[in-house]
């Protein structure tokens, strides 16, 4: 089973996020409160634990949760294999599969501090198309 891990925020871009209990996403905008929402098509980011832990196997030491400015920490699904125009139910949301990786800014803390960043390859976007809270343990289904 798919599921959430974490759920992360910031209130600046180009920072490590905060992990809070719960959060609340507004359809056609994003996680309330966090700095990436809007009208676009990347209001939230999701990475999975297991990119988190490639990471981790080459030796770079205190990755956790919301460290690659990811809304959402997911476990047990390749997100990045999801086509672009999957749609997600995660909680009580919907969400659409925008964008596979992005180009990295040098300017994101993690490749400040290591010189590398897994985001850009693994890490995916969405559009939420129905709102709702989403806490981690949440489950993950492809619909």
């Amino acid at each position: 089973m798919a599921k959430v891990v974490a759920i992360s925020i910031s209130k600046t871009k180009g920072v490590p996020k905060e992990n809070i209990e719960e959060g609340n996403f507004i359809e056609d905008f994003g996680l309330e409160g966090d700095a990436h929402a809007g009208k676009w098509h990347r209001q939230v980011s999701l990475l999975g634990v297991e990119s988190i832990n490639k990471m981790k196997d080459i030796g770079i030491k205190g990755l956790c949760s919301g460290k690659f400015a990811e809304n959402i920490t997911t476990e047990g699904i390749n997100l990045y294999e999801l086509p672009v125009g999957s749609k997600l139910e995660i909680g009580e949301t919907i969400q659409e599969v925008t964008q596979i990786g992005k180009e990295c800014h040098s300017g994101c803390a993690i490749f400040q501090q290591i010189g590398q960043c897994i985001m850009p390859k693994e890490g995916i976007f969405t559009k939420v198309i129905k709102g709702g809270k989403i806490k981690s343990g949440d489950e993950i289904k492809i619909i």
